[in-house]
């Protein structure tokens, strides 16, 4: 699920001018919060006759489909509405519990509301501003009725409306309002954040999935992000540690998490710390990548046309898929057949290129990502997938989209993004285990 605003992905909270934490305890030492996988028992999405080898495929698709929306999006268009981790939250006072996409491509935080002229259906009762005393409508003279998606000025109200359209031709209008959220942490009952800024839709329609979510968390980078809206609280710092996919279609494995504050800090021997590179839009976390090296073979980016450069890859948690252009995925491809030397098969999922029968996971050889700042070397089930009970699947792709770097290359790793340092940081960690 991601989003540029005037635009992308799947979508949900808020501002950067100081949003107010209600200060427990669990806010001054940071907070941890759940993210349920789109294709776990514990999501509306799951589908308990859908075999896992469609669930492979269907992923693999939405990532291709959301690279596409990345790289071709003007001002007004968010990259795609579709995402792989949902987050539990309520909104307003009392509070209205609330299903959203959890996107790290997304900006604007926002739910469905009351009255609707065209709403999607929702698990949950759709959210009335009329019943909520913290509600309060943005009026057109505050600064943040100015974004990177459109916003305009409501007449005679003079209150700020928001439109955000996606890749897919989905998009939400309404009203720009500020409102408490509240989440259940995992170590404490309630983390409460007054005054957000959150998109209140009242038109809303495309390709949502009806019946199971009701909108979009923004993780992104840009101002109306609830990253940025939570700021000093937080000391601009997140991260996440996604369990294993496999894990994630079992619900007897521990959930994957994300960490805000002083519980995201990522620290220790063996932390990667790359750089993130200021560029347009800035809801997307551009890195830059000089090389990738199969084995003792590296290729480097500086020889291949339109793949080097800085910020030339973006890290996103709701594409799947890690994808390069085509001229570098072509020649990783060959590097990684070069060292597996076994007779490749189609892909049953009709998706993957590079595919072979079930083997031993010490025959994939190492693949190591150059960043600028440090090498990540990945493991085995960061690059290879089961995409059936009898085939492994290389988990990279070409695309003319862009270049994503993925969630599967992601899991069992604590990723951690620190905003005020403007930097993204790796390290190996077995995500299954309780971690705060």
């Amino acid at each position: 699920m991601a989003n540029c605003v005037t635009h992308y992905s799947f979508l949900i909270i808020f501002a950067t001018l100081v949003s107010i934490f209600a200060f427990t305890k669990a806010t001054k030492n940071g907070f941890t919060i759940d993210l349920i996988h789109r294709d776990s028992p514990d999501s509306p999405f799951y589908d308990p006759f859908l075999s896992y080898t469609a669930r492979m495929r269907n992923s693999f698709h939405r990532s291709l489909n959301r690279s596409h929306s990345f790289y071709t999006l003007s001002s007004a268009v968010v990259a795609s509405n579709n995402g792989e981790y949902l987050m539990k939250l309520s909104l307003g006072t009392p509070p209205v519990h609330i299903l959203a996409v959890a996107d790290t491509g997304s900006d604007l935080t926002w739910t469905q509301c009351l009255p609707c002229k065209k709403c999607f259906k929702q698990p949950t009762n759709i959210f009335n501003p009329k019943n909520s005393s913290t509600y309060k409508p943005l009026p057109c003279s505050s600064k943040m009725c100015h974004a990177e998606f459109s916003t305009f000025c409501i007449r005679p109200k003079r209150t700020c409306g928001y439109q955000v359209r996606y890749g897919d031709d989905s998009y939400s209008v309404g009203d720009l309002a500020t409102e408490t959220i509240r989440f259940g942490s995992s170590r404490y009952k309630k983390v409460s954040l007054k005054n957000t800024v959150i998109g209140c839709g009242h038109s809303n329609a495309g390709t949502f999935s009806g019946d199971k979510e009701s909108g979009i968390v923004g993780l992104g980078g840009g101002k109306f992000s609830l990253i940025s809206q939570m700021g000093n609280s937080i000391e601009g710092k997140f991260s996440y540690c996604l369990t294993p996919f496999i894990q994630q279609h079992n619900s007897s494995f521990p959930k994957s998490k994300i960490h805000f504050g002083k519980n995201a800090v990522v620290f220790g021997d063996k932390v990667v710390t790359t750089p993130i590179v200021q560029k347009f839009p800035s809801t997307y976390y551009f890195l830059t990548l000089k090389g990738v090296s199969v084995g003792k073979k590296r290729l480097d980016f500086r020889g291949v046309a339109f793949s080097y450069g800085k910020g030339n890859i973006i890290i996103d948690s709701g594409t799947v898929l890690t994808l390069f252009s085509p001229e570098i995925y072509a020649k990783i491809e060959a590097m990684v057949k070069g060292q597996i030397k076994l007779p490749t098969i189609a892909d049953p999922s009709g998706s993957l290129s590079l595919c072979y029968k079930s083997f031993s996971i010490e025959k994939i050889p190492i693949i190591t990502m150059h960043f600028v700042g440090g090498d990540l070397v990945l493991g085995p089930f960061n690059t290879f997938i089961a995409t059936s009970e009898g085939s492994f699947c290389f988990a990279f792709a070409a695309s003319y989209g862009g270049q994503i770097y993925g969630n599967i290359a992601q899991t069992n790793f604590m990723v951690g993004y620190d905003l005020d340092r403007k930097s993204v940081s790796f390290k190996a960690t077995d995500c299954s285990k309780k971690l705060h």
